[in-house]
């Protein structure tokens, strides 16, 4: 399988660096990096209404696109779970 560049939106940095502790952000970054080789793992649930894709970690959740044609996997919004799917 190819591997897949990741593009991260500033929003999404900005949001990641707002994770609370140090653990729960390096958990994160971790799951993101892991989806640059499997960019569709076990437990990934495409969005309704857009091409969207969400992967969990803990209590965060990774909204993310995946360009197959260039290989690439953007990752669109981070943050709590009770909080991540409002607009």
């Amino acid at each position: 399988m190819a591997r897949y560049s990741l593009e991260i939106r500033r929003s999404a940095a900005r949001e990641i660096e707002a994770v609370p502790t140090k653990k729960e952000r390096r958990l994160v970054v971790g799951r993101i990096s892991k989806l640059a080789q499997d960019p569709r793992p076990p437990g990934a649930e495409k969005l309704t209404g857009r091409e969207r894709y969400r992967v969990r970690q803990g209590w965060y959740r990774i909204v993310y696109e995946i360009e197959d044609a260039a290989l690439v996997v953007r990752i669109v919004k981070v943050g709590h779970r009770r909080e991540v799917y409002r607009r």
